[in-house]
């Protein structure tokens, strides 16, 4: 088979004074950080729909990157030439895992069954590259935000007969994912919210969304799918309001429609930032709330206000994620390159440079993250923080003794209480720098 990206070897481990671009400077897949692998802690996926399809194009101007790979786009031919491009690009970079849309496999034909039929002969051919190589289905999705059909939605759409079409998009994709081995299915609600209240159910839409998760959970369990169910949330853009606005919003809907054994969140961290948050909040609040499922790693442009899905460079962010991850005894998902090189970035060294960038940053945060771990300064801090609760009053609160009245009785027997210890930020940011830039 003619080798697609020509010149471009097995990406090698090099150290951090490699001038090599085409070289991991931090990523070393065997390196054990905390008793594991750094390849364990990190398993990495590419994300078919960026990787193997995006080509540059804005809403301001056509596409700048030729993603043809040698045949004609919109074929059957092309829709092979990716897996082709996609699983050389995996093996010289060392990722070991994919994620999919079902739009992103093979082109959408006019009639359903026709695309089921592409579906299963493309996901025939991958099956073969997957046991040739040993690369895995982290997760699959149904795009259901691209075609006008779901320009309301697809659980949230005014339209019984979109709901339907939708439905049969999730069965299918559902039938690829345990066909390929998929440890998760995500649900993405890009167009899953509103515009305006004037035209809008909102209750009847959240329950129509429920309910469709409802039957993907029971057929998805029917065949043969033990994997977690994802949600992905995500506040605005496409709809000005999304249902799953971020993950205690995301977290709130599993609990009241009672989704949250078969669910978890899969969390984008450009995702968190457009909700006003930061990426280590959402994570914390899926870790406590023993939700974290899956990461989509990329990041956003704090200047702008979209979702820009940039290859991942802040170290800062990349540690305060590996933090979270430590600390919650890892993920059951993976870390998917929810990311696209720049407009002007159109060359194939760019593909690999790109994810180079991202590893090699991920790497880093891994590093970081367990030193701050080993480290032991920030969680000795919070242990005392928070020491007023151990003994005394403050253990029979925390134990579910107290009531109401003995709480005021007490508060009435003392003089008024000193301020709570300093929270000292600036030294505990400090402590973060001194271990990043030790």
């Amino acid at each position: 088979m003619k080798e697609i990206f020509e010149n471009i070897p097995k990406i090698p481990y090099e150290g951090a004074d490699s001038k090599n671009p085409l070289a991991f400077k931090f990523y070393d897949a065997k390196r054990l950080v905390m008793g594991k692998p750094m390849e364990e802690h990190l398993p990495f996926a590419m994300a078919w729909w960026h990787n193997l399809c995006a080509n540059g194009t804005d809403m301001f101007g056509r596409g700048t990157t030729d993603k043809s790979f040698g045949a004609e786009e919109g074929t059957m031919e092309h829709a092979r030439a990716k897996v082709d491009a996609g699983f050389e690009f995996m093996q010289k970079l060392g990722i070991t895992c994919f994620c999919f849309h079902d739009v992103d496999l093979v082109p959408e034909a006019q009639d359903i069954k026709e695309t089921n039929r592409r579906l299963d002969e493309i996901s025939d051919y991958i099956k073969e590259k997957m046991d040739a190589t040993g690369i895995k289905c982290l997760w699959g999705t149904a795009n259901m935000f691209s075609n006008p059909r779901y320009m309301n939605g697809a659980g949230s759409t005014n339209s019984a007969d979109v709901y339907c079409f939708a439905a049969a998009q999730i069965k299918k994709a559902l039938d690829i994912t345990v066909k390929l081995g998929g440890k998760g299915y995500v649900f993405w609600g890009g167009r899953e919210g509103y515009e305006t209240l004037l035209n809008t159910d909102v209750k009847f839409e959240q329950e129509n969304i429920a309910r469709l998760m409802k039957m993907a959970v029971s057929y998805g369990r029917s065949i043969g799918f033990t994997g977690d169910f994802y949600i992905e949330p995500k506040p605005k853009e496409p709809m000005k309001h999304q249902y799953d606005f971020d993950a205690a919003t995301a977290i709130g809907f599993l609990r009241y429609y009672g989704l949250d054994q078969d669910f978890k969140l899969n969390i984008e961290a450009n995702h968190a930032t457009l909700a006003g948050h930061s990426f280590q909040h959402d994570l914390r609040i899926s870790a406590i709330n023993g939700m974290l499922g899956s990461i989509d790693a990329n990041q956003g442009d704090y200047l702008l206000g979209w979702d820009t899905d940039e290859f991942p460079f802040n170290v800062y962010e990349t540690t305060l994620c590996m933090y979270e991850v430590l600390k919650a005894g890892g993920i059951t998902g993976g870390f998917n390159f929810d990311a696209k090189t720049r407009r002007p970035s159109y060359t194939k060294e760019d593909m690999f440079e790109a994810y180079i960038l991202g590893m090699d940053s991920f790497a880093l945060g891994l590093l970081n993250a367990a030193a701050m771990i080993e480290d032991g300064r920030i969680d000795a801090f919070i242990k005392e923080r928070y020491a007023s609760f151990e003994s005394g009053i403050g253990a029979k609160i925390v134990s579910g003794e107290a009531t109401l009245k003995e709480l005021s009785e007490y508060a009435e027997n003392m003089e008024n209480p000193a301020l709570p210890g300093s929270g000292r930020q600036e030294y505990l940011e400090g402590v973060v720098n001194s271990i990043m830039f030790r």
